[in-house]
């Protein structure tokens, strides 16, 4: 499974649970990055953050067969990220995404974003 067919079933998961503002930094073309893309989405509530990474895990291990390497975030709820190497996922609550601004940080990455029916080129 190639890094961009684990990020539509990333999305997908995201979607599953209303993930708002959903963004995806294509970070191939950077040398010495740490994935093949970062995908970052929102939430109105910690209850809603897990949700959403829960929803994510088990789309990606039902249509992947795989699991993150790493978790990290789960118990507070304000920011989870799953690495599953080459994607990395990022689940906010918005105000906590703001402060971090994750987008601005990759600033030479290839931005797109996801509505509900497209993903669309920043």
């Amino acid at each position: 499974m190639t890094s961009k067919e684990l990020s539509e079933h990333v999305i997908e998961g995201m979607l599953e649970k209303k993930a708002q503002d959903i963004t995806i930094l294509n970070l191939k073309n950077i040398s010495n990055t740490v994935a093949d893309y970062f995908i970052i989405c929102s939430a109105n509530s910690d209850t809603q953050v897990g949700a959403i990474a829960d929803s994510v895990k088990k789309q990606v291990f039902e249509t992947c067969n795989e699991d993150p390497w790493q978790v990290e975030g789960k118990e507070n709820r304000e920011w989870v990220l799953l690495d599953y190497v080459d994607v990395v996922v990022h689940v906010f609550l918005k105000g906590k995404r703001d402060f971090y601004a994750i987008e601005e940080l990759w600033g030479d990455a290839e931005i797109s974003t996801v509505s509900e029916t497209s993903i669309s080129n920043a």
